[in-house]
C-alpha cells in the first residue's frame, strides 16, 4: 500500500510539471471581478502594510503556499525549497497528504524537512477526509501534526479526484461526522480544503457548524486533478477512467465564486486558492472576502529549481499585491477587504441566481 501511495505521489509531481493539467474551459472567474482604480490613491506605496493575523499567527503578507507534495523521495527537496523561502519571507505553507508517511515511517523525512527548514513559519499538516471514513482517526491526525510540528491541520476533500483514480476511494458516507469528531478533539486550528473543485455555501455552513476553524475553497480554474488522473491512467483496461478524466476535466465551482459563497456564509477565515496566479488575483480574492490567498502550481515550478527561485516568485507576487493595493488606495489588508469592486458576467449571474447580491460589493 505504501509503495503504491508513494508512486502515485511521484506521478502527481511528474504530470503536474510535464503536462498541461490546467482547466480548459472553466476559468477562476477573476476576470469578472473588477477592482476600481483610484487616480487619487492618497497613500504612499512604500508604506503599505501587507501583514495580517489569521489563526493567531502573524503573516508578513496574506499568502501561503498550498499543499503540494510529500511521501516520495523527490518531494524532500521541493518541500525544503518552499520551506526555506517561506521562512525567510514570513509566510506559511501546507504539505501534501501525509498518508504515505503514516503508512511508511521511512518517508517521514520528506515532510519533516519542512519544519527543519522553517522553524518559525506557519505549517499546515494534511490528511485526506476520505481516509477518516475508511479507518483513520484522531490518532493519525495527531501523528500528522506531530510529524511536522504543525501549526494547523488541513483535512482535504477530493471526491472528484477519487472518482477518476482507478484505485480511488469513493465512500464518503459519514465524512462530516468524522470531521466533527476531529474538530472536537484536536487542539490545533482545523482547516478543511478542497482540491480544485471549490466549496459551496451549503457545505461551508455545515463545516462551520461542526467546529472547523477555516475553509480553503480551492476552486476550479487552475490545476484540474481530473486532468492529472487522466494522464495517470494508461492502457485499455483503464479507458473508462480516462474517459471520466476527460469529461470531468473542468468540473467545479470557479474560485472567485466559491470565495464569495463561502465568505458570505461563514465567519471563520477563508483561504482563496485554485488558479490564483498573480498579485491582482490575490487582491481580488481578498477584496471579495478571503483572509489569505494560496498558490501551488507556480510555486511547484519554481521549487524544483531551488529555494532562491521559490523566494523570487513569492517576492514578486507580494510586490504585485502591493501594487494592486496602491492602485485601489488600500493602505492595509484590512482596508483592501473594504474597497469597492464591480462583479460582472457569469459570476454576477451565478451569484444572483444563488441568492447573493453582487451589487453590494460596488457600493461599500
Amino acid at each position: 500500500m505504501a509503495r503504491k501511495t508513494r508512486k502515485r505521489k511521484a506521478d502527481h509531481i511528474r504530470i503536474s510539471l510535464e503536462k498541461d493539467v490546467q482547466a480548459r474551459k472553466t476559468t477562476t472567474c477573476f476576470e469578472d471581478i473588477h477592482l476600481i482604480h483610484k487616480a487619487l490613491p492618497e497613500i504612499n506605496k512604500q508604506e503599505i502594510n501587507l501583514s495580517t493575523e489569521v489563526f493567531n499567527h502573524k503573516f508578513s503578507a496574506p499568502l501561503i503556499v498550498g499543499a503540494i507534495t510529500g511521501g516520495t523521495p523527490e518531494a524532500t527537496r521541493i518541500n525544503a525549497a518552499i520551506a526555506e523561502a517561506v521562512e525567510e519571507l514570513g509566510l506559511g505553507m501546507g504539505v501534501g497528504s501525509q498518508r504515505a508517511a503514516i503508512e511508511d515511517k521511512k518517508l517521514e523525512k520528506t515532510f519533516t524537512i519542512a519544519r527543519k527548514k522553517a522553524p518559525n513559519a506557519f505549517l499546515i499538516a494534511n490528511i485526506g477526509g476520505v481516509q477518516l471514513v475508511n479507518g483513520y482517526s484522531i490518532k493519525e491526525v495527531e501523528k500528522a501534526v506531530a510529524m511536522i510540528e504543525a501549526d494547523a491541520i488541513a483535512i482535504h476533500l477530493n471526491p472528484l479526484q477519487e472518482a477518476i483514480q482507478p484505485e480511488g476511494q469513493t465512500n464518503f458516507r459519514g465524512i462530516l461526522e468524522k470531521i466533527s469528531e476531529i474538530a472536537e478533539k484536536i487542539d490545533k486550528p482545523l482547516i478543511v480544503k478542497e482540491t480544485g473543485a471549490g466549496i459551496a455555501a451549503e457545505e461551508a455552513k455545515k463545516l462551520e457548524t461542526v467546529g472547523v476553524n477555516g475553509i480553503d475553497v480551492s476552486g476550479a480554474g487552475g490545476t484540474s486533478f481530473a486532468a492529472v488522473e487522466y494522464y495517470r491512467v494508461k492502457g485499455p483496461k483503464n479507458s473508462f477512467q480516462r474517459r471520466l478524466g476527460d469529461v470531468f476535466w473542468d468540473w467545479g465551482i470557479p474560485t472567485a465564486i466559491s470565495v464569495v459563497e463561502v465568505s458570505q456564509s461563514v465567519k471563520i477565515p477563508v483561504i482563496a486558492s485554485g488558479g490564483v496566479r498573480d498579485g491582482v488575483d490575490m487582491a481580488k480574492a481578498l477584496a471579495l472576502g478571503a483572509n489569505l490567498t494560496s498558490l501551488s502550481q507556480p510555486i511547484l515550478q519554481a521549487a524544483v529549481k531551488g529555494a532562491r527561485e521559490t523566494k523570487n516568485v513569492l517576492s514578486l507576487l507580494i510586490e504585485e499585491l502591493r501594487n494592486a493595493m496602491f492602485l485601489v488606495g488600500a493602505n492595509s489588508v484590512q482596508e483592501l477587504h473594504k474597497v469597492p469592486l464591480v462583479i460582472t458576467g457569469k459570476t454576477a449571474e451565478w451569484l444572483r441566481v444563488r441568492g447573493f447580491k453582487p451589487e453590494k460589493y460596488a457600493r461599500r
